[in-house]
């Protein structure tokens, strides 16, 4: 998932496909790992506010949205990128 990395203090580098996993198989989430998160978090949803009807998620935005999903309940944005993803996921290959 991903290929960009980043530094994250007490993980070293991880993609955000990476950052995301650990965060969905941690009893809890240390700051540096939320705080990484949360501001692509924020990076993605301006991404579909850009483009609500045509941004189609690469799977580790995927994976963060899903990690944040009850944030966002029924949002006709969410479920409409929800639903391009899987329109459009070729899964492994």
């Amino acid at each position: 998932m991903g290929g960009n990395t980043e530094y994250i203090a007490g993980h070293g580098y991880l993609s955000l496909g990476q950052a995301v996993h650990i965060a969905q198989n941690s009893e809890g989430v240390d700051q540096s790992l939320t705080q990484f998160l949360e501001k692509r978090l924020a990076t993605v949803w301006a991404k579909l506010n850009a483009q609500p009807t045509s941004y189609i998620l690469p799977s580790d935005e995927f994976a963060l949205l899903n990690y944040y999903r009850t944030r966002f309940g029924d949002n006709e944005i969410v479920r409409s990128a929800t639903k391009r993803f899987w329109d459009n996921h070729k899964g492994a290959q």
